[in-house]
């Protein structure tokens, strides 16, 4: 009884061993994703009044838990009796993210931008676009974490049915854990920096590191509002590149960056056309 007991720990800790090692090498496998990801989710988990930031950012880590519990059976379920379908999907997500990404360039170039509101009252304007933004970065969340857990998955086609969920699942909680922790840190840089100031009492090195990450997070977050369009165009473009055969072979010559970037920024004016030509045409029948 006692040796088939130790026999069942023993096999769970091989089990253990055989995923932490593909879990290793699926988490390296998505570490360009991972950081567009977290380029992309830092960008917009700011922008908020400072009471708020950490309520929406848990607002939308939940968010992105319920994703990967709708998404990793999905996808076992879709490798397994219809892959194909996994291609269209990455690709209308695809176009979700180049046009997120291609509407942020035309509202930066030819739109005017909005005053921020400086106060820590929440009116119901507020409130009501707080609500739509944590919507778009859900929605966002759910086409990145589409392209991570199949990229973990097809480390791990070779490996049993056991090895490939336990794989996808640890990688899809690194994920969530490793990007919405470290954008939680990001948003709370001044705090952390207001605090060192007030206990050093203005002098001496905590006053200048203090005073050093209250001037830093600004030209973080417009540093990560550049980079996470950019991230948008460049997933996006990869997306088209390596699941669309006929672009895959495309312009062989070209680097792959700028296939990418060509064929993420074509992809968001298609969407931003399509998508304002439906809204004039119902607006003509309201």
């Amino acid at each position: 009884m006692a040796s088939g007991f130790f026999a069942i720990l023993d096999d769970i800790a091989t089990l253990m061993d055989d995923v932490a090692v593909t879990a290793k090498v699926a988490t390296q496998k998505t570490a360009g994703i991972l950081g567009d990801d977290l380029a992309v989710n830092a960008e917009k988990s700011t922008g908020f009044v400072s009471s708020r930031e950490i309520p929406v950012l848990w607002a939308i880590t939940k968010g992105s838990f319920i994703n990967k519990l709708i998404i990793v059976p999905i996808a076992l379920l879709l490798q397994l009796f219809l892959p194909v379908a996994i291609k269209i999907v990455l690709v209308l997500g695809g176009f979700y993210l180049a046009y997120e990404g291609v509407e942020k360039m035309i509202e930066y170039f030819f739109h005017k931008k909005h005053q921020a509101n400086e106060t820590t009252e929440i009116t119901q304007e507020d409130a009501a676009l707080e609500k739509v933004k944590i919507k778009s970065a859900i929605t966002t969340d759910f086409i990145l974490s589409v392209e991570i857990v199949i990229i973990a998955l097809s480390t791990v086609l070779d490996r049993p049915l056991s090895i490939q969920i336990l794989t996808v699942s640890v990688v899809s909680v690194i994920a969530t854990v490793g990007v919405y922790g470290i954008v939680a840190l990001i948003v709370r840089m001044d705090d952390l920096g207001f605090r060192f100031i007030r206990k050093s009492g203005e002098q001496g090195f905590l006053n200048t590191l203090g005073v050093l990450l209250v001037k830093t997070l600004p030209i973080v977050i417009k540093t990560f509002a550049v980079v996470g369009t950019i991230a948008l165009i460049l997933v996006s473009g990869g997306i088209f590149v390596h699941n669309i055969e006929y672009l895959h072979h495309f312009l062989p010559a070209w680097p792959a960056l700028l296939k990418e970037t060509t064929f993420g920024i074509i992809g968001g004016l298609l969407m931003v056309a399509l998508i304002t030509t439906v809204k004039k045409v119902i607006g003509l029948f309201k």
